[in-house]
């Protein structure tokens, strides 16, 4: 039967305080003991999650609160929402977000990776390009199989604009590398791309391993699809017109202006000629 003494020399030991384990029966029955691992848990935990929220790379992003639902023509907003749960790096499955620019992909991603390392899991976020090229610029093999475990490691990789530009073989293996070993390993991927499936050989022209990256893609992956206009074309549209409006009304104001300043001025000629015109009643028979 486990006791209130074994419970404390547990977490002890799972807090690493091996100076109390050598010491245990001497402190065990001290009072300042269960709230001296009251305090240092909590302390671990904090600098936990600062090291998890740095190694993140997650960089500026709006939440999820300020996500326009309306604004795509097509969101399946209860798909994404159960990817919040994070059930899917339990199984694990991936999630690929697919849609044209200024939808939102990046900002779902980003909020994604963000909830992981919130609940306990370690998360790094890049864009495609950048790993790529990282990975491509190592010299040598073991300079690249490390630089790979900073890819294939945390729980959850967060890939974001595969497609936006096109890559040679060289990249589209190095890719083809991350992504099986992720998946041999079980650790799940959150990937953004503007490009269907269908046209990745485009974006890896020429790449024999396309068809089974795809592939290994797809299994156990779920596939948010949003489609509609450019959110930022939209805001960019909106801030023009209120900058119309606010010239319209800034030209209407300065007119009123004008005109009240002639009006002022007609109001001082007419009472200037009052003073030095003889008064009628004035005069003398």
């Amino acid at each position: 039967m486990t006791t209130d003494r074994d419970e404390m020399l547990r977490r002890t030991r799972l807090l690493r305080l091996w100076g109390l384990v050598a010491r245990w029966d001497e402190v065990k029955a001290e009072p300042w003991l269960e709230p001296l691992l009251d305090a240092e848990e909590r302390e671990q935990k904090r600098r936990s999650l600062e090291r998890r929220i740095s190694s993140a790379k997650l960089g500026s992003f709006k939440p999820m609160a300020d996500f326009d639902w309306d604004h795509p023509r097509k969101i399946d907003r209860a798909l994404i929402e159960e990817l919040f749960t994070l059930e899917f790096l339990l199984e694990p499955a991936s999630a690929v977000i697919f849609g044209a620019n200024g939808l939102g992909k990046t900002m779902i991603a980003q909020n994604l990776c963000h909830h992981a390392v919130m609940n306990g899991h370690t998360v790094l976020f890049t864009s495609a390009s950048e790993m790529l090229n990282e990975l491509a610029a190592q010299d040598g093999a073991a300079a690249l199989k490390r630089k790979l475990r900073k890819y294939t490691q945390p729980d959850l990789l967060g890939l974001d604009e595969v497609g936006y530009l096109s890559y040679d073989n060289r990249h589209a293996d190095l890719l083809f590398e991350v992504v099986s070993r992720r998946y041999q390993e079980q650790n799940a991927i959150v990937l953004t791309t503007n490009r269907p499936f269908g046209e990745w050989s485009e974006v890896f022209p020429n790449a024999s391993c396309v068809v089974t990256l795809v592939d290994r893609l797809c299994h156990r992956a779920e596939i948010v699809a949003i489609e509609g206009d450019s959110y930022r074309v939209k805001e960019a549209k909106e801030r023009a017109a209120k900058r119309r409006a606010s010239r319209h009304s800034g030209q209407e104001e300065d007119r009123e202006v004008a005109a009240e300043e002639v009006r002022q001025a007609e109001l001082r000629r007419y009472a200037a000629a009052a003073l030095v015109t003889p008064s009628a009643y004035g005069k003398r028979g």
